[in-house]
């Protein structure tokens, strides 16, 4: 028996924020809970995980423990200019400048990565 990734879960600030930049970067619907949160759904089921934004009312402190790597159909330039305009920012976690990825925090500083290319799979 395993396990497979069904959600990912940010607490959040400002969930109308943080639901407005996720939902417009990854495509997906936003179904806003009655206890605060929003929910933002994948255009298809298969399309990945949901992504739960759950009030805490506090802000972000230190670096993220986990993150989420994402990779475009696209240009990975012309989609981190998209990402940017949408509102995140280029964060500096210590990178050399080699990789392979450019680290982008979203409105609350929570960062992410987006890939040149998605990884290699054996």
């Amino acid at each position: 028996m395993v396990v497979r990734v069904a959600q990912y879960t940010v607490d959040v600030e400002d969930v109308d924020l943080m639901a407005a930049f996720w939902s417009a970067a990854l495509g997906y619907r936003v179904e806003q809970g009655g206890d605060g949160s929003a929910k933002l759904y994948p255009q298809t089921a298969d399309a990945g995980p949901t992504v739960w934004l759950q009030g805490s009312g506090t802000a972000k402190r230190g670096k993220n423990r986990l993150h989420l790597d994402l990779v475009s159909d696209g240009d990975a330039d012309s989609e981190v200019r998209r990402l940017v305009s949408l509102g995140a920012t280029r964060a500096d976690v210590g990178q050399t400048g080699d990789e392979q990825f450019v680290v982008l925090a979203d409105p609350e500083g929570n960062e992410f990565c987006v890939l040149d290319h998605a990884p290699a799979r054996p």
